[in-house]
């Protein structure tokens, strides 16, 4: 009787840790909301993985939960080159600027949730980081010929652009102005 209770208290435990993971929630604040140690909660939630990687109707749902989320991922992009193409079209350089971004930050986003869930060999994201690389830069380009033709923007591309540059990396506007 006391190993079944002891069993119970160790799954109630496991389950606690899961929702708090599950939740966003990082192993140290899970311990620290938990009043547990660190290397406990870590071996709850490798339990967890290792149970779940074993059983064919978890594995099954995160396909599916993956395979969902990519083409919501695939849906956001579309929306945001509607959004980019509006605003060519009303002369919107502040909204098509974000538009731009935000392709940029969906993409990122996409492959690092992919590659977490470990469906990308090192061969695929290879070869996706360089497409994104070259649409990124395709990207970058349009915006500086749209600040170098708009001045009146041209500050608010840069500030964009900085956020996004990699570190060291320095980002120039020839300014066609008369």
């Amino acid at each position: 009787m006391s190993s079944e209770i002891e069993l119970v208290n160790h799954l109630d435990e496991v389950n606690d840790v899961v929702t708090e993971y599950l939740k966003g929630n990082d192993p140290t604040k899970i311990a620290k909301d938990l009043g547990m140690p660190r290397v406990r909660v870590v071996a709850h939630l490798d339990e967890w993985k290792a149970n779940a990687s074993n059983n064919a109707a978890i594995r099954a749902r995160a396909k599916d939960a993956l395979a969902g989320a990519d083409a919501h991922y695939s849906k956001l992009i579309t929306r945001s080159y509607e959004v980019i193409d509006e605003a060519s079209i009303t002369n919107n350089l502040g909204a098509k600027t974000a538009g731009i971004k935000l392709v940029m930050d969906i993409e990122s986003r996409r492959i690092d949730m992919l590659q977490k869930a470990g469906l990308l060999e090192n061969k695929e994201l290879a070869e996706e980081m360089v497409a994104i690389e070259k649409r990124q830069e395709v990207l970058v380009g349009i915006l500086r010929d749209i600040a170098s033709s708009h001045p009146e923007v041209r500050d608010l591309i840069m500030q964009k652009l900085s956020s996004i540059a990699k570190e060291g990396e320095v980002i120039t506007v020839v300014s066609h102005v008369q």
